[in-house]
């Protein structure tokens, strides 16, 4: 019986399951595409290029890892290192030296870039390695022409070599972050696949890499019958065994794992992916169960009228709870495969944009496995159940009169149960917002999605208080409104819950929207004020490729004109904030730290910038790093430089003006040998008193490889991970908010679909079809304006606290974010509710028996 019943409510009234059809689509799209994003992140792998011949690849890991204990666990957190981290070029001698090892050959990397050629032109930029390394390609990749190279010479590929007319013999000048020499071209190599190379020899490798004694890998060899396995075993037990504590231990790679080796971001790809699939997915899956839980007990609600008929006939309480159920199996799992192909079409478009902004590499496959629309299908269903079980409990165990009586008239007030489960959830997002209050940027804005979720679980649990407290304020101002005035407050003060249904999503809409944008909004704000006020250099010395060489600033410090030059290197550390992890910019100094002041107004509150690189081991801290690590002048704080290696500096100032600028400041020679590659990313310049501006940019422009521009041209290489943040931030802002506008609009539509009887009745006692109109939209502007309302105190109550964290400012909201998305807001609840009531006024009033079937 109640197969049948279930069926044929769905067969002959679809128009009440549409709704609920259309939000569990919707929700199953979302909790895909962030399932997809989050198998990719756990499976993300490259296939070897250069090493697909060499079975055993030995590097360091490429990621920092604390371990803590968790009861009798042990937790390991994990940071991909900014840099690419190295491994001692002594370990290859020793790996030689093993039994089944034919070659250990080391093998590193640094950029060149584009060369004058010696006929006029210049030639395209390069990656230079060690001769060594020669071979490790293939058994193709061997010298084609000439000999080997010596202390003051070069081999180039043969492709190069061929399209700059080189041949050997020729003497080039190659820049590389080891300094700017004259070299021979000793002979040709094959053309390789990974692009233009150049080989020296192995000890002025050494020296041009800028990290001395250190390699990015060693390519392992064996012996004829040594097995892959038997390799790396052997390999482990020289190194000590695959370490893995963090970067700078040394890893022993096969299979697939050598992939990660030519491709060192990867480990900060996965991290992405993880964080968007797994942090954001988990909030968007349960923003997208508390929605589709909302709009089933809507439409469950609707047809209370249905159930008391049922009860009256006999049915038992049983039954129908057993007929709620067979109808969410009906529909839920058929929504929910509908949005599995919006799911993963939503998932391929944030992945490719991903790969486009260079936060993921171009090899990198998207994993479209079964486990993601598993889970949706589960996710939607269970919170179809739930909610049709919540919202029949009550009309099943009524008694059949009484069950008509409910059915006629909405209940005075909300259950018990659910007012205090609301009341703690509000108490639980007031409490976690005074806790941000105290806690550093990193860790507040952690908690910033977590407080709307509180806030927004006790929004749903409470919408009929907030509605009824809305129609009794809004009431006064909307009977001045004439008769559809009147009509539309007697109806919402008369129907807090349907109205409630409405609200709710506005309110997802404003809160989730809002604390996004206007997080993003306060950091590109904050980060604009900082390099305005903080950058004071006359010009700015760009570099048109991989950087500038060490002794750029040293140059440009003796172009007539210029009274300071200060080389600037980007890079990054990363810092323990609790027992978790994060990444900061910073900026290497190189020059005279006491004339820093004349092209870097930071702000400092306290020590001075004179005092940095007078001893070897010093820092400056932005005042928000410093109140993470609770340090002061004279301090000594834990760091991790680029790739991983762990100093302690102490802390010689505190300034104000680091975001966009830099969180810290290091003095250039005690990171250089710590990054990818050890170019100056600018070098600032500040002119002498009286001193002619264009003469000196034009002296700066003669400098090899520079792009002069003025302090505007300081944030041309703003920090990598801010854009993909900020990037990140507007995306998960559409999802949601696109999310949660479809659910309101859905909502909206359905509550006046439902209202076909009342607006029947209006007309037969005379209300016009414009009064009808006039009532809906008035309805329309209290929904759109209370959930606006109470989505702003949300955003706020979040904000507060994170924007001061993060950028020691309050929240920052430009005129134009927050006018579209009230604008944006008033106009959906206005189109989703004057579309469907036209729908409406098109049956006459002598309609009313059809409504009231």
């Amino acid at each position: 019986m109640t197969n049948g019943l279930a069926r044929s409510s769905v067969r002959f009234r679809p128009a009440s399951f549409a709704g609920t059809l259309v939000a569990l689509l919707l929700g199953a799209a979302v909790v895909v595409a962030c399932g997809v994003l989050l198998q990719t992140g756990l499976t993300a792998s490259l296939k070897p290029a250069r090493y697909a011949d060499t079975p055993v690849v030995v590097a360091a890991d490429q990621a920092v890892k604390i371990q803590r204990k968790v009861g009798t666990d042990t937790e390991t957190t994990e940071e991909a290192t900014p840099e690419r981290a190295r491994t001692d070029a002594a370990l290859a001698g020793r790996l030689a030296a093993l039994p089944g090892v034919a070659a250990a050959r080391p093998d590193t990397a640094f950029p060149l870039p584009a060369f004058p050629l010696p006929a006029g032109g210049r030639a395209p930029a390069l990656t230079g390695r060690g001769f060594a390394a020669l071979g490790i390609a293939g058994p193709g990749d061997t010298l084609v022409e000439g000999r080997a190279p010596g202390a003051n010479e070069v081999v180039l590929d043969a492709d190069t070599a061929r399209a700059a007319h080189i041949a050997p013999g020729a003497n080039l000048t190659l820049t590389a972050p080891g300094g700017t020499a004259d070299y021979r071209v000793s002979g040709l190599a094959a053309a390789q696949q990974a692009g233009p190379t150049a080989w020296f020899a192995d000890a002025t490798a050494d020296r041009l890499s800028g990290h001395p004694g250190r390699i990015d890998a060693i390519a392992v060899q064996p012996r004829a019958g040594v097995t892959t396995a038997a390799l790396a075993a052997q390999v482990r037990q020289a190194v000590g065994g695959d370490a893995g504590a963090g970067a700078g231990a040394v890893k022993v790679l096969t299979g697939d794992d050598r992939g990660a080796v030519e491709h060192p971001d990867l480990g900060g790809a996965r991290t992405l992916l993880m964080a968007l699939g797994g942090s954001f997915g988990g909030y968007a899956t349960m923003t997208a169960v508390v929605v589709v839980m909302s709009t089933v007990a809507l439409a469950t609600g609707q047809r209370a009228r249905e159930f008391a008929l049922l009860r009256a006939i006999g049915a038992t309480p049983r039954q129908i709870r057993r007929t709620i159920a067979a109808e969410a199996m009906l529909v839920a799992p058929l929504a929910a495969a509908l949005g599995i192909l919006p799911g993963i079409a939503l998932a391929r478009w944030w992945f490719d944009q991903l790969v486009e902004r260079g936060a993921v590499p171009a090899d990198v496959r998207l994993d479209v496995g079964p486990l993601p629309m598993l889970a949706a299908v589960l996710a939607c269903t269970l919170a179809a159940l739930t909610a049709g079980f919540l919202a029949a409990r009550r009309p099943s165990r009524m008694r059949a009169a009484q069950a008509l009586g409910e059915a006629a008239v909405e209940a005075p007030r909300p259950g018990a149960v659910r007012t205090v489960l609301g009341l703690v959830f509000a108490a639980g997002g007031i409490a976690a917002a005074a806790i941000a209050t105290s806690l550093d940027g990193a860790k507040a804005a952690q908690t910033a999605l977590g407080v709307v979720m509180c806030f927004m679980m006790a929004v749903a649990l409470l919408g009929p208080w907030l509605a009824r407290v809305a129609a009794a304020v809004l009431g006064a101002p909307l009977r001045a409104g004439g008769a559809p005035g009147s009509l539309a407050a007697d109806n919402t003060r008369a129907n807090a819950r349907r109205l409630a249904s409405a609200i709710t999503p506005i309110v997802l809409v404003t809160a989730f929207c809002g604390t996004l944008l206007i997080i993003q909004s306060t950091v590109r704000h904050t980060s604009g004020e900082n390099v305005r006020a903080g950058v004071t250099a006359d010009h700015v010395v760009g570099a048109t490729g991989p950087g500038l060489p060490a002794g750029t600033a040293e140059r440009a410090g003796r172009v007539p004109g210029v009274d300071t030059a200060v080389g600037v290197l980007r890079t990054g550390v990363v810092y323990r904030n609790g027992d978790q992890l994060s990444s900061a910019p910073v900026l290497g100094v190189d020059g005279d730290p006491a004339r820093l002041p004349k092209v870097l107004d930071l702000g400092v509150r306290s020590g001075a910038l004179a005092d940095l690189g007078r001893a070897p081991d010093t820092v400056a801290l932005s005042s928000t790093l410093a109140e993470a690590f609770g340090a002061k002048v004279g301090d000594r704080v834990p760091l991790w430089l680029g790739d991983g290696t762990a100093v302690r500096p102490a802390v010689v100032a505190v300034y104000d003006r680091g975001l966009g600028v830099g969180q810290a400041l290091l003095p250039r020679a005690a990171v250089a040998a710590h990054v990818t590659a050890g170019y100056d990313s600018q070098v600032l310049v500040a002119d002498a008193p009286g001193a002619d501006r264009a003469a000196v940019a034009a002296g700066l422009g003669g400098l090899a490889g520079a792009a002069v521009t003025d302090r505007a041209g300081f944030v041309a290489q703003s920090d990598k991970a801010m854009e993909v943040n900020g990037w990140a931030n507007t995306v998960m802002a559409a999802v949601l908010g696109g999310f949660a506008a479809v659910s309101a609009a859905n909502t909206l539509v359905m509550t006046v679909l439902d209202r076909r009887r009342e607006v029947a009745l209006l007309r037969l006692a005379g209300t016009t079809r414009r009064q009808v109109r006039g009532m809906m939209r008035w309805e329309a502007l209290l929904v759109a304006s209370t959930g606006l309302a109470v989505g702003a105190v949300i955003a706020a109550v979040t904000l507060v606290p994170v924007a001061r964290g993060v950028a020691n400012s309050a929240p920052y909201v430009p005129p134009m974010l927050a006018l579209p998305l009230a604008a944006g807001a008033v106009l959906l609840c206005l189109a989703a509710t004057g579309v469907p009531v036209r729908a409406l006024l098109r049956t006459r009033p002598a309609g009313l028996g059809a409504a009231r079937q």
